[in-house]
């Protein structure tokens, strides 16, 4: 099945991933399979390294300036080709990064003391820049991985003035549905709370689903979301500080113009890189996506076949996978175990949220072989190796 899928992207070279200077490949030591961070492990797109390559050559290495390369414009025919999403380009704004982004509209939106709603288990920054800002975070926990909208439509109405939505979600790679998003959109209206939606992940869409942007299912989403995005997960350039809000109203935009400048200055090399990925990664980003559609099968039948306690259900987008490790009774955080007797590093469930008790996150953004091998650590770690 490997024969049909690029191998630019499949034959990797462990000794070659480890000249990598990058925290995924330096903070293990070099006898730890790395498969925690965010981070792909496929060679840049060919578009972005030349993009970078002609920045050095030109010694362009000065302040960003986004607008004068085409960012919005680039991000715009990119989501109507990938999502057909019509986004005006107008409406779309440079940012240093998604957690950033979504840091500096709290601060406009929400006071000290303010409930701010998420949806563990989930990307865990979220709980600490609630937690910095001195708002309080409000749960709702996802119901087997899908949004319990009931939960978020309470907490609304108890108060909450933000939900932060993950979609694609992180860790589990599920993904809302449009009736959810549009009831999420009612009460967010209904209620006056507003909705960041953090899409970072939706390019890597997987086969068989479809990520439906927050801002496309109604008056009342536009009225009362921001979207945020970005091009550093689908073409792995979070380094590159780039990231981008969309919104889709009035009152929304007046939000972002009056965001400090230091939440609306992206890193030069960053915009270079995303409007390269934008403009002409999508031969690249489908081959990646198909590698990834096999990692999440092999995945599946490694664990059915050597691990079968393990639960997981493969994700809908994304490279990064939700291991249910309970089973094997290592504890709340079963990556401690892992590490120790496995040396692979996966991310603590735990840090999800205390739903992640006995959880581990796992990304599969490399070669088979390499998920392979950390299926094989982990059944070592598990005394099945």
């Amino acid at each position: 099945m490997t024969a049909s899928l690029n191998p630019e992207l499949t034959e990797l070279s462990l000794d070659q991933l480890r000249l990598r200077r990058s925290a995924k490949w330096r903070f293990f030591d070099e006898d730890v399979l790395p498969a925690f961070v965010a981070e792909m492990d496929f060679p840049l797109a060919p578009p972005v390294k030349i993009a970078l390559a002609e920045a050095v050559e030109l010694d362009d290495t000065g302040y960003g300036y986004p607008a004068g390369l085409g960012l919005a414009d680039a991000y715009s025919d990119f989501a109507a080709a990938r999502f057909g999403w019509e986004v005006d380009p107008a409406r779309v704004s440079p940012a240093p990064d998604v957690v950033n982004a979504i840091t500096a509209l709290l601060r406009k939106i929400a006071k000290p003391g303010d409930r701010v709603v998420i949806n563990p288990p989930v990307y865990h920054p979220f709980f600490m820049v609630i937690e910095e800002l001195g708002c309080e975070v409000a749960e709702a926990p996802l119901v087997d991985g899908q949004l319990d909208v009931d939960a978020i439509d309470a907490e609304f109405r108890a108060g909450a003035v933000a939900l932060i939505l993950c979609s694609p979600h992180n860790p589990t790679g599920t993904l809302p549905t449009e009736g959810q998003l549009k009831t999420l959109a009612a009460a967010a209206a209904q209620h006056g709370a507003w909705v960041l939606s953090d899409e970072i992940h939706s390019p890597l869409t997987l086969p068989g689903a479809r990520h439906v942007p927050f801002l496309s299912v109604s008056d009342e989403a536009r009225e009362h979301g921001i979207a945020l995005v970005s091009a550093s997960k689908a073409f792995n350039l979070a380094g590159l500080h780039c990231a981008q809000f969309v919104t889709a109203s009035e009152p929304a935009q007046a939000l972002i113009e009056d965001l400090p400048f230091a939440a609306t200055h992206a890193g030069h090399f960053g915009a270079i890189a995303s409007v390269a990925a934008y403009r002409d990664g999508a031969p690249w980003l489908d081959d990646v996506i198909a590698v990834i559609d096999h990692n999440r099968q092999l995945l599946a039948d490694l664990l059915a076949d050597q691990l079968p306690e393990v639960g997981y259900t493969a994700p809908r987008a994304g490279y990064l996978t939700w291991l249910d490790l309970r089973a094997f009774e290592l504890g709340d955080d079963p990556t401690e175990a892992l590490l120790e007797r496995g040396r692979v590093a996966l991310n603590p469930g735990p840090t999800f949220g205390p739903q992640g008790k006995g959880h581990a996150r796992l990304n599969i953004g490399t070669s088979p072989a390499l998920v392979e091998e950390a299926v094989k650590r982990i059944g070592k770690a598990v005394g099945r190796g």
